[in-house]
């Protein structure tokens, strides 16, 4: 799970990290008011959407040369122009695709004289299960281009969690950033805070990008993006109260309400699969063939027909999907419960498109007589191999 900037700034607050004073507001007229309380003579005005790349991004119908959805003013009136500018309109960066996001919130942010920026980030690295930090002395610019062209200014290490953070930790930050004397001592706090607050909130990643050294000698977290590991949500009801829903895809929405793992994609074919390295394989093979897969979907080993149908709905809701594809290897999940659930969605919702069904495993002749005889229109597929190549034929054919 995502949470805008302001709301991650406020979770490190807590910690005890450095941060700006801002206010969140999500109408105009709620600008002036903002900037008053926080008093100037610098503001910044900061859209809010899960997208990185905000200050170089445009707003669609702005004419060419227009600011980005990060704005820097003296002024007042200022101030209230960019909000009335910016709140409303669809921000596109280079995160979000064309499409881009509407901007529902502003974060109004008292300004900060800057004398460099660095970058820092925190993620889990799943092959060594430890916590892993990532330090740059090219703050403010995208990692991923450091990392092309510079490779050697970014550096990393990681934290095992059987010890925690330890002194040696924030040393190597400071040395990473070129940070010496107190400035190199903040930044071992820093590290200190940062990593408890990672652990204790169940992050998955955490960045500042950038993390300034401001002119009167202090580390200030100018900007903040914090993901959240969505299977210990239940721990942190706070975290969950933070959730915006107008940020996410509508499907993948309804799909956590059946814990249903399922991620929206840009292709034509609907994927309906059990297990997640199948589905991958599932994805890989018809590209194989010529087409984009439109989801990854995986209903998990031990799915009802409840949420087979649901999964299966939430398919054939994305306009774009013109083809689906059910691959079930039964285990303990059952091919004639696969069955049951299809047949009974596609009763429910209809059938608009061409759809080719698999099945092997448990229950796979009794599943695959239940679809025979249902009087449906349906594909039936022998291999993986074979279905791929029927749903992207049947697709390709119209």
């Amino acid at each position: 799970m995502n949470i805008h900037e302001y709301q991650a700034k406020a979770v490190l607050k807590e910690f005890g990290l450095p941060v700006s004073k801002g206010v969140a507001i999500f109408k105009p007229e709620e600008a002036e008011a903002a900037a008053r309380q926080l008093g100037g003579p610098v503001w910044v005005v900061k859209s809010q959407i899960h997208a990185g790349g905000r200050g170089k991004g445009t707003f669609k119908g702005a004419p060419a040369g227009a600011k980005g959805g990060v704005r820097v003013t003296k002024s007042l009136d200022e101030v209230k122009q960019f909000a009335a500018e910016m709140l409303g309109q669809t921000l596109v960066t280079i995160q979000t695709g064309e499409a881009g996001k509407q901007v529902n919130r502003l974060y109004i942010e008292e300004g900060a004289q800057i004398e460099a920026e660095f970058y820092l980030s925190m993620l889990v690295d799943r092959e060594t299960g430890k916590v892993a930090f990532v330090v740059s002395t090219e703050g403010g610019m995208d990692i991923e281009t450091v990392a092309h062209d510079t490779p050697e200014k970014i550096i990393t290490f990681s934290v095992d969690p059987a010890t925690g953070v330890m002194p040696h930790h924030g040393r190597a930050v400071a040395k990473a950033l070129g940070l010496t004397g107190p400035q190199a001592k903040e930044a071992g706090d820093l590290t200190n805070r940062l990593y408890e607050a990672f652990t204790a909130k169940d992050m998955s990643m955490l960045e500042i990008n950038p993390l300034v050294l401001t002119g009167d000698g202090h580390l200030k977290c100018l900007d903040a993006k914090i993901s959240f590991d969505s299977n210990a949500l239940y721990r942190h009801p706070d975290i969950v109260a933070l959730r915006d829903e107008t940020e996410e895809d509508a499907k993948e929405i309804e799909a956590s309400k059946y814990d249903l793992a399922y991620i929206a994609l840009d292709g034509t074919i609907g994927c309906m699969v059990n297990g997640a390295g199948l589905a991958m394989a599932t994805l890989d093979i018809i590209k194989l063939y010529g087409e984009e897969p439109a989801n990854f979907l995986d209903v998990g080993g031990g799915a009802s027909e409840e949420k087979v149908t649901a999964a299966f709905k939430i398919i054939t809701a994305d306009p774009q999907v013109k083809g689906i594809l059910v691959n079930i290897f039964g285990g303990i999940m059952k091919c004639d419960v696969i069955a049951n659930g299809v047949i009974a969605a596609v009763k429910a919702v209809g059938l608009q498109v061409p759809l080719v069904v698999r099945l092997e495993g448990t229950n796979v002749e009794k599943g695959k007589e239940i679809i025979r005889n249902s009087g449906l229109n349906v594909i039936p597929a022998d291999d993986l191999d074979d279905a791929a190549q029927k749903i992207v034929a049947a697709v390709k054919k119209g």
